[in-house]
């Protein structure tokens, strides 16, 4: 199943609940396959986006911020890194968070990678 396919059959999973069951679920779906990487945006409404860049809840009104100004199109998994801590450390400023690491998966063709930041 490729990653546009498993966002729309999770979009309509969330959809159908919403008028039995509702959910509070918002979403990051991503993934690689045939046609590269992918990131699609979900909401707790089931509007379903695909998205360079993306971060859910009151976080990410800095967060999102923070990826405007230092996001490309060829970023380098080091440059990546580096935007995922400037978000970090904006949380650290803006609320009161104290987790000493953070687990980051990392998606390539080569499989998922889990690392800490």
């Amino acid at each position: 199943m490729t990653t546009k396919a498993a966002a729309n059959f999770t979009r309509n999973e969330l959809a159908h609940a919403l008028r039995s069951n509702p959910f509070q679920a918002d979403l990051l779906i991503a993934g690689c396959d045939k046609d590269g990487p992918s990131l699609y945006f979900m909401d707790y409404l089931a509007s379903c986006e695909k998205v360079n860049k993306a971060a859910h809840g009151y976080g990410a009104y800095f967060a999102l911020g923070l990826m405007d100004r230092y996001y490309k199109a060829d970023l380098t998994l080091e440059e990546g890194k580096d935007i995922i801590a400037k978000c970090i450390k904006e949380m650290e400023v803006r609320f009161l968070i104290h987790m000493s690491k953070f687990k980051v998966k990392v998606i390539t063709k080569d499989g998922i990678q889990e690392i800490t930041l």
